[in-house]
């Protein structure tokens, strides 16, 4: 595997691809970025899990989310069966629940991993937050937090 800022710079690359200042999408910890594709925030995350020593245990990962909306206070059952039918229509992304938030979620190792890859991550996350949020929110009007502020 390469080092980790091999995969930093990679991210960057693409970033600077959607016409955006890759250093304004840095987030506050070193591997961290968000960035707005369509109405959707998009975050992103490089990063080697390590053990309690502190040693790096694996050889990383690229996580793309995107947050589609608090989970709705009524209707639980019927979101959820929605959710997990248009999960069957995704490629290479599913929704993910997290508290009591709903997003749109990529993980992948960094090993052997290509730019081209990177940027077809952030197009279908991009994609497809950008075409479920809205959706989702004007159909179930969740109460709560909303993820993305």
């Amino acid at each position: 595997m390469q080092p980790i800022q091999f995969y930093f710079e990679m991210v960057e690359r693409v970033i600077a691809e959607f016409k955006v200042d890759p250093q304004l999408c840095r987030g506050q910890q070193l591997g961290q970025w968000s960035m707005k594709i369509g109405s959707a925030s998009m975050w992103i995350d490089v990063f080697q899990s390590k053990d309690a020593q502190g040693n790096y245990i694996d050889s990383g990962y690229l996580q793309v989310m995107s947050p589609i909306m608090a989970i709705p206070a009524d209707r639980q059952l019927d979101f959820f069966r929605e959710l997990l039918e248009i999960n069957h229509k995704l490629y290479g992304v599913g929704f993910t629940k997290f508290e009591n938030n709903v997003y749109i979620k990529s993980i992948r190792e960094l090993e052997g991993l290509e730019q081209s890859e990177v940027l077809s991550t952030f197009k279908r996350i991009g994609y497809y937050a950008d075409d479920y949020d809205d959706m989702l929110k004007a159909k179930y009007a969740a109460a709560g937090r909303d993820p993305q502020t």
